[in-house]
């Protein structure tokens, strides 16, 4: 196999890449990878690197000295680094053959770290230090930055929740039932019943946590449900036949840039903008305003698409 056909083998689908992943941090994960995979590194080592990468780039927003600017692109560049090693990972996961579900865990909660701490960073940066505008409002009311904070935090949360569903749910009908990590409350589980708290404490205690982001996911997409509910119905395990995949996935594929918006890119570009124009408060009412806008647009599109293939069956 060519470098070239390696490469292409490393990502999901190009229906799912978007333009800055495939033309930057895809090309440079797959060098990480190749790397990894010549020094023996498992994909779950790479995350937990990242993580570490990651939280400290996010820490390192906090100041807002000018004699300390240095920090704050010390940090972005720590934070390009840890997301070049979460490219990583999942391409090290497809070029070996390392799949897991706790792989996936680890690599869905890993972002979630980074943002922890940025967002602490950015709330303490307004409250000790201040901003371009308002100035020192945040520092003489707290509860507000903490209450944008805690908005935008749930929010990021739901945003990425569904663009990661809906993608997942995209690759089920591009490649099929291997080539997604669409998962169902159900399966999980008949999973978790097979774990004992005795043997498997960790795997039963994350496998609990998953289940209840997953039921979120299914809660969420009612119609989405219907449609699962009657492909299984007809079809069972087997494959969905290629004309019905085909007519989902030219329906659905529009929606792809949406799920790209939600996930990193767009959103850590408003906040390192937010943070050099020194009003990192710009970035929690980015996310607040505009992200959920498109997800709630997002969901209402999905929504009628599965409810047209339904009745289509």
């Amino acid at each position: 196999m060519t470098l070239k056909e390696e490469y292409k083998a490393s990502l999901k689908s190009m229906d799912t890449e978007e333009w800055l992943d495939l033309h930057f941090y895809r090309p440079i994960g797959f060098v990480w990878a190749k790397l990894f995979a010549r020094l023996g590194v498992t994909p779950n080592a790479v995350t937990i690197a990242s993580i570490f990468l990651g939280v400290a780039g996010g820490i390192l927003l906090y100041w807002r000295q000018p004699h300390l600017a240095w920090l704050n692109w010390l940090g972005i560049l720590l934070i390009v680094w840890a997301n070049s090693y979460d490219s990583a990972d999942g391409q090290l996961a497809r070029l070996t053959g390392q799949y897991s579900r706790m792989g996936r865990i680890l690599d869905g909660v890993s972002g979630d770290f980074w943002f922890i701490a940025i967002y602490f960073a950015l709330v303490f940066r307004e409250i000790h230090f201040g901003d371009r505008w308002p100035g020192h409002f945040f520092a003489t009311h707290q509860w507000v930055i903490w209450t944008l904070a805690i908005v935008a935090g749930v929010s990021h949360a739901m945003q990425c929740a569904m663009a990661d569903y809906y993608r997942q749910f995209h690759l089920y009908f591009v490649k099929g039932k291997d080539g997604s990590e669409l998962d169902s409350t159900e399966q999980l589980a008949q999973q978790n019943a097979q774990l004992t708290w005795g043997h498997d404490f960790m795997a039963k205690f994350t496998l609990m946590f998953y289940r209840q982001y997953t039921a979120n996911q299914e809660r969420w997409t009612p119609a989405m449900q219907r449609l699962r509910r009657a492909l299984k119905q007809r079809y069972g395990d087997e494959t969905v036949p290629t004309e019905f995949a085909q007519r989902f996935r030219q329906m659905s594929l529009p929606l792809m840039k949406f799920t790209n918006i939600l996930t990193f890119n767009t959103r850590v570009i408003a906040m390192f903008i937010a943070v050099l124009i020194d009003m990192p408060w710009l970035y929690f009412a980015f996310e607040i305003v505009v992200l959920n806008a498109l997800m709630i647009y997002m969901i209402t599109r999905h929504e009628g698409i599965c409810r047209k293939a339904t009745a289509s069956l």
